[in-house]
């Protein structure tokens, strides 16, 4: 009987403290993240922002617990996509920066005769900084490997009812027993430098699109809203990055609260758990928000199971 295996994609994150500078470091390494042409200036580059944000990243995770919140989240959603699915099917997860990297998952598959492997990033919206560099590294340390499995693919998913249900369920928990009305929502999606979108990344259209099918499913849940936003988190240096920030967006609504939801994200990490959460709220305290909320990501919850079943089913 042939023998299949489902592989989730994620960017990983620190599991202790000593691993956040071979984060940053790969990650800086990347040529999907960092896209200049020569690899020596992008190592030169990687080594200096390593250098200069070890220290800090550091105190973030110290705050977060020693690690990121990520790697477990995930090991809980592969414990409960593997009995959903049976024993026939293995299921496992592959980090781009921080362990488990694609070498040691890929000599468990060849290990157990996999001929068929389904690779499913977990970022709802397709980006050449996430989708493809998950997916190009673990082809390219499979086709090394010299294994024969086929591999399929799936490189966005934010239109699946069933993963969107999860986050209207997320949504409705934040707000709990309180009037939709009272709170501004802002769907706050990762942020990407303008040049990689003008290069013909289609993240922001994703991002968009899936802002606008959110709309409608608040719209049927009688969800109402004062007003329902878009904006953009992280940025870093000087360049010009998509539009608007979250914290600009902060300064517009004009509500006695705010829902947010980091609509870029399946599995809480650092920039939920401690940007948002911490560093936001504070932003939104000094600007004299009542009520700030953070809404969850959806982890390992039973509808992002449900979605990832029919998302593997309708791959195959």
């Amino acid at each position: 009987m042939a023998k299949e295996a489902i592989i989730l994609l994620n960017m990983g994150g620190p599991n202790n403290l000593e691993e956040v500078e071979m984060f940053l470091t790969n990650m800086f390494n990347d040529k999907n993240i960092l896209t200049m042409k020569s690899n020596l200036l992008r190592k030169f580059i990687a080594t200096m922002i390593t250098f200069t944000r070890t220290e800090s990243s550091q105190d973030i995770y110290k705050q977060l617990g020693g690690k990121s919140p990520l790697v477990g989240h995930t090991k809980k959603l592969v414990a409960k996509l593997q009995k959903r699915v049976g024993d026939d099917i293995l299921v496992d997860f592959v980090m781009r920066y921080t362990p488990p990297f694609a070498p040691e998952v890929i000599e468990r598959l060849n290990r157990e005769n996999v001929d068929k492997i389904y690779l499913i990033p977990l970022y709802p919206q397709q980006s050449t900084t996430t989708t493809k560099s998950s997916l190009e590294d673990f082809e390219e340390h499979y086709h090394d490997s010299e294994g024969s499995a086929i591999l399929v693919e799936i490189k966005h998913f934010f239109e699946n009812f069933t993963y969107n249900r999860a986050l209207i369920e997320s949504i409705k928990d934040r707000v709990g027993s309180d009037k939709y009305q009272d709170f501004d929502i802002i769907f706050s999606a990762h942020g990407l430098p303008q040049k990689i979108v003008d290069a013909g990344d289609v993240y922001e259209k994703h991002v968009t699109r899936h802002v606008e099918i959110l709309k409608g499913m608040l719209k049927d849940e009688k969800m109402d809203f004062h007003e329902v936003h878009l904006a953009y988190q992280s940025k870093v240096g000087p360049m010009e990055w998509l539009k608007p920030s979250l914290e600009d967006r902060l300064k517009t609504v004009k509500s006695r609260g705010v829902i947010i939801f980091p609509i870029a994200f399946t599995i809480d990490n650092s920039e939920t758990d401690y940007e948002l959460e911490i560093e936001y709220r504070e932003i939104a305290e000094e600007l004299g928000f009542k009520e700030y909320r953070v809404c969850k990501c959806p982890n390992d919850s039973e509808l992002f199971v449900d979605a990832l079943v029919e998302i593997y089913e309708k791959m195959r």
